[in-house]
């Protein structure tokens, strides 16, 4: 989150902060920001550096809940308009106004799985982690290992949490609120305990603590899952693809949330199937089978 959080600094926060908090005196700017150039006082500077703590946590607050509300309603709105089948909202488990339902829960999550996280992104930001810059620190061979390693990680890790979080105590207070979704929509992604949402997260973070990882790459791959984990809440059920049994895509997370104790991974079949939590998406499984049976009915 450095990145965009620099980023962010050049383009605009400067320039709020300042406003904001400004420096009121050259004296001042010999404090805050030792040797300065008398010139770069004809912008304001804010008495809040770029490196002051609460200003980085509160500048990393307000860009993550603009980040995820930008990343959600974006994506979801694609996959739910031109992915999602709508026929499946005619299924019996499908809830009413389960669309809304499901978009007030993840707008309710948001900022308490939010203030969770930002502590974990401000110890990236102060240098904590492993993250690095220039791609001749670790060279382009690491560069391409340390992402199949960050996915295997993150997959076997998160496999794990989502199975503990089906234990009966623990899925009652803190994962049933998602499976209410049995017929989930690409709007469901998110709607779910923020402590839920938070735990199923940690892997990523976690990664980045343990072993070098490019900006650029952490940046990249931190969207790109969060994408997949909208895809895979499409209710879908196409079977056939040659990387059935090795992807856990749309058909094998429809099936989790319509038998809760199966497919647990969230990339790859290889953990369900060493933990024996595995099934195989089939045609005859489909849910949207139910909602041409209950059309034909009443046609009758």
């Amino acid at each position: 989150m450095d990145l965009v959080l620099n980023t962010a600094d050049s383009l605009i926060l400067d320039k709020v902060w300042a406003h904001i908090f400004p420096l009121l005196n050259t004296s001042s700017a010999s404090h805050v920001y030792g040797d300065w150039d008398p010139i770069l006082l004809a912008t304001p500077i804010s008495s809040w550096p770029r490196d002051y703590p609460p200003r980085q946590i509160i500048s990393l607050t307000v860009l993550t809940l603009l980040g995820v509300h930008v990343l959600y309603f974006t994506f979801s709105w694609l996959s739910y308009t031109f992915i999602f089948n709508h026929d499946m909202m005619h299924h019996p488990q499908f809830l009413p106004n389960q669309v809304r339902l499901e978009i007030i829960t993840s707008l309710k999550a948001f900022p308490a799985m939010i203030l969770l996280t930002v502590p974990l992104f401000q110890a990236e930001v102060m240098g904590y982690s492993k993250l690095y810059d220039g791609l001749d620190t670790y060279g382009w061979t690491y560069l391409f290992v340390s992402i199949p390693m960050f996915l295997l990680f993150t997959d076997y890790s998160i496999y794990w949490i989502h199975r503990w979080l089906h234990i009966p105590i623990v899925y009652k207070m803190l994962h049933k609120p998602h499976h209410k979704w049995i017929i989930p929509t690409p709007w469901s992604a998110y709607a779910f305990h923020p402590v839920d949402g938070y735990l199923q997260s940690i892997p990523y973070h976690l990664f980045v603590f343990i072993f070098p990882l490019h900006r650029v790459v952490y940046l990249s791959l931190f969207v790109i899952v969060n994408v997949w984990t909208i895809l895979i809440h499409d209710s879908d059920m196409i079977t056939g693809h040659p990387l059935e049994t090795v992807i856990n895509g749309p058909a094998h997370h429809t099936l989790h949330h319509l038998y809760f104790t199966v497919n647990y991974g969230q990339y790859f079949t290889w953990a369900d199937k060493m933990g024996g939590s595995y099934r195989q998406p089939k045609k005859e499984l489909d849910p949207l089978l139910e909602v041409k049976l209950r059309g034909r009915r009443k046609e009758q």
